[in-house]
């Protein structure tokens, strides 16, 4: 059995793919490539899928290499199926690594079993999970100051995560351009792709110019009619250059 997800917000063209194989009772689950928009819902296909026999569905995450907040949906849809089905059916997501793992420690979630923190009782602010008395995600009683505690951590946890996660999608964005700036570096001045970076890396830093603003000025100034960089970001390149060739 495998499902797959539809093209996803990171520009890429890897798809979300869920393998597995039922053994008797049991069900492996392995998803592969990344928790983006559109996870959860594969996620539920697949679940729906499995036979009504099976009593145990084991996930193994070791494939999924990065995640943002909709990964915390597919979790949401694993707990929910965990517990419609908790007389009859064990559930159990683990081997997480990299960058989805340092998501799920910003959630404040157990990396060892992820789905202990999405109990009906404990929701995490902004995925839809409510309590059984029907509160909005992130809402609790005026009664209830500890868990007003938590609801501000958990809150200020997720904040952090959506921070970090557009970080990551600035940085994969931000990678070809850095790419063929080092490439003209290293054609230009006969440098190696780690020096280059660092050429890169200190001109950014001297000029206070992002890194990647840098990297285009550089790729820009080598087209035939490109503009040349900025005075200020010419003279941080030259600087950079000398340093490195001291070295």
């Amino acid at each position: 059995m495998t499902s797959a997800a539809s093209p996803h917000l990171t520009g890429g063209l890897n798809t979300l793919v869920i393998s597995g194989r039922v053994d008797a009772d049991r069900a492996e689950l392995t998803p592969r490539g990344e928790l983006v928009h559109g996870c959860a819902d594969i996620l539920a296909r697949t679940l729906s899928d499995l036979p009504p026999t099976v009593t145990r569905v084991d996930l193994d995450m070791g494939g999924v290499h990065f995640m943002d907040t909709a990964g915390l949906q597919f979790l949401d849809v694993l707990g929910d199926y965990a517990r419609r089905r908790s007389l009859t059916v064990t559930v159990t997501v683990t081997n997480w690594n990299g960058q989805p793992r340092r998501i799920l420690e910003l959630a404040g979630l157990d990396t060892t079993d992820p789905l202990s923190g999405l109990g009906a009782t404990d929701p995490l602010p902004g995925l839809g999970i409510t309590g059984p008395d029907g509160t909005a995600p992130g809402t609790v009683p005026p009664a209830a100051p500890a868990s007003s505690a938590v609801s501000m951590e958990r809150a200020e946890r997720l904040h952090i995560l959506q921070e970090e996660v557009e970080q990551l999608r600035q940085a994969i964005v931000s990678r070809p351009v850095i790419d063929q700036a080092r490439g003209i570096l290293m054609a230009t001045h006969g440098c190696t792709s780690d020096e280059a970076w660092h050429i890169l890396r200190e001109a950014s830093q001297l000029s206070n110019t992002k890194l990647r603003e840098v990297a285009a000025a550089v790729t820009a100034s080598a087209e035939s009619d490109g503009p040349p960089p900025s005075a200020e970001l010419r003279t941080a390149l030259q600087r950079a250059l000398t340093r490195r060739r001291r070295v």
